[in-house]
């Protein structure tokens, strides 16, 4: 298959409250094309505030997470078009990066195979990540005469130390999921085979917590990255009270459970959100 129809860019199923989303190009090795980013968009979209979805998994059709954007569909074709174009992909592209960096629901990289380029933006997106062991990380676009764009440089100085961040981009050179493991690419690098196992057991956990502050807690950690820490404190007590007038009756049914009911213990586990009021 040479051209697939958009709305087949991006499959999904959504089993136990997990909504499996997949990259849907592996003759292509999975690489983002305008169609893909388009599609990806109306995708999240749909899943955001669906009540059967609580956690969103990132992953990849066949041996690929992605190998980033399509040189021919998002580059070529687009730069044709002139500025127009090369400003329209960038929107589609970014839009839906942006999007799932702050999305309603936790979400999760499941990276089982070739994660290259613009594939960055979108792990970065991810809160979690999780990589098979012969994944392949690379940033190629020095080994094709431009800069690690569109976010990539960002991530790789955001997730790694800066030497590390500067030999992966200068270098072009690949490395593998334990090692992305050891650089802060990923949280877990496994088997292949072992890979989904263990993401649908974190997927499984994260679908016990309570979803307000799961969303405030995403939030948080993204935004006091960038700031000191009194204005990372500030931030905090705010996001705190806005959490607070969502679902104070989730706060108060946790501490209730702790102290006075002692069924369960926070540094060891979750409350019992079943038993919360509406």
């Amino acid at each position: 298959m040479t051209d697939r129809a958009e709305a087949d860019t991006v499959a999904f199923e959504i089993v136990d409250g997990v909504a499996w989303v997949r990259f849907n190009r592996p003759e292509k090795r999975n690489c983002m094309s305008p169609k893909l980013n388009r599609r990806m968009m109306e995708v999240l979209d749909a899943l955001e505030f669906d009540p059967a979805v609580g956690v969103l998994v990132l992953t990849g059709e066949g041996t690929s997470w992605t190998a980033g954007m399509d040189l021919k569909e998002y580059f070529r074709d687009t730069e044709a078009l002139g500025l127009k174009g090369s400003r329209g992909a960038q929107r589609e592209s970014y839009g839906w990066w942006r999007r799932l960096r702050w999305y309603q629901k936790p979400t999760i990289a499941m990276v089982n195979g070739w994660c290259f380029g613009g594939g960055y933006g979108p792990l970065f997106a991810c809160d979690l990540a999780f990589a098979a062991e012969d994944a392949q990380f690379g940033l190629s676009e020095i080994n094709w005469g431009i800069l690690p764009g569109g976010g990539a440089a960002k991530v790789a100085t955001e997730l790694t130390s800066f030497r590390r961040a500067m030999y992966h981009a200068m270098m072009g050179e690949n490395i593998d999921g334990k090692t992305a493991v050891e650089w802060g690419f990923v949280n877990e690098a496994l088997p292949l085979d072992q890979l989904k196992t263990r993401v649908n057991e974190v997927a499984q956990v994260l679908l016990k917590k309570n979803p307000v502050a799961l969303k405030a807690t995403k939030d948080s950690i993204r935004r006091v990255r960038e700031m000191t820490y009194d204005n990372a404190e500030d931030y905090l007590i705010r996001a705190q009270e806005a959490a607070n007038s969502y679902d104070n009756e989730g706060r108060k049914e946790g501490i209730k459970q702790f102290i006075d009911d002692k069924s369960y213990k926070p540094g060891l586990g979750a409350y019992d959100t079943s038993k919360q009021k509406g």
